[in-house]
């Protein structure tokens, strides 16, 4: 059996001015950049002394982030704002960029909350939550009887 691709319709007429009509509102960057939700991909891993969270935010600054504690919810959230002007220049289309995002998290009982540390680094945030003394797992052989 040989696969053939689908054509469609041989009438294409009708098709085809709907595809030219729509295609490039559609395909605009200027839909996809600014009506598409940002929100970093986040990996959270848990050692037995730490949480570790990921955070995948290319193109932001160390400034651009606000990372709060409060209470049992860790919050991070990052804002970029930019302008592209040219006083010798009038423009008929200037473009504005601006990204904002905001993920929380519940901490456990078991953090120790003066122990949280955050660094960002080739476009990846990432933040250590140190787990308390008395909340860590020690590991021991169990002797079979």
């Amino acid at each position: 059996m040989t696969l053939v691709k689908f054509q469609g319709n041989k009438n294409r007429g009708v098709d085809s001015w709907v595809n030219d009509f729509f295609n490039p509102v559609f395909n605009d960057s200027f839909l996809s950049d600014r009506f598409i939700s940002r929100v970093p991909a986040v990996n959270v891993a848990e050692t037995n002394e730490a949480y570790h969270i990921e955070l995948a935010a290319p193109g932001l600054e160390k400034g651009d982030f606000k990372i709060n504690v409060d209470g049992d919810v860790l919050t991070i959230s990052g804002e970029k704002k930019s302008e592209t002007t040219d006083g010798n220049k009038k423009y008929s289309k200037r473009e504005y960029s601006y990204t904002s995002f905001t993920r929380s998290f519940t901490l456990p009982d078991s953090i120790d909350h003066n122990r949280i540390d955050a660094n960002y680094k080739d476009g990846v945030l990432k933040v250590d939550i140190a787990k308390k003394e008395e909340a860590k797992v020690a590991s021991r052989l169990i002797e079979v009887k």
